[in-house]
């Protein structure tokens, strides 16, 4: 789990304005770092699968913001992917 610092971290450097806690880019990079995490406890913990059925579930709503993002801001969906490093 993220503590609140790194949490506040990841919305400063994704928010498109000073007030700004939940456009897609800022969703998308927090929804990163709880995969990121949840991966990590997944190499000690192998057979928890029902905190793997929440990872399936914060992929998933992971992809379909990076759909919106790309459709809606194309050069915000690259800028993100890039910044995240998700597709090579």
């Amino acid at each position: 789990m993220a503590s609140v610092t790194e949490r506040t971290d990841v919305v400063r450097k994704f928010q498109q304005h000073e007030r700004d806690t939940g456009s897609a880019p800022v969703q998308i990079a927090l929804l990163t770092q709880r995969i990121n995490g949840l991966s990590e406890h997944f190499r000690a913990h192998k057979s928890d699968m029902h905190s793997r059925q929440g990872l399936l579930k914060m992929v998933s709503r992971r992809r379909r913001l990076l759909e919106y993002l790309k459709q809606h801001d194309e050069a915000g969906y690259r800028t993100v992917l890039q910044a995240l490093e998700l597709r090579k």
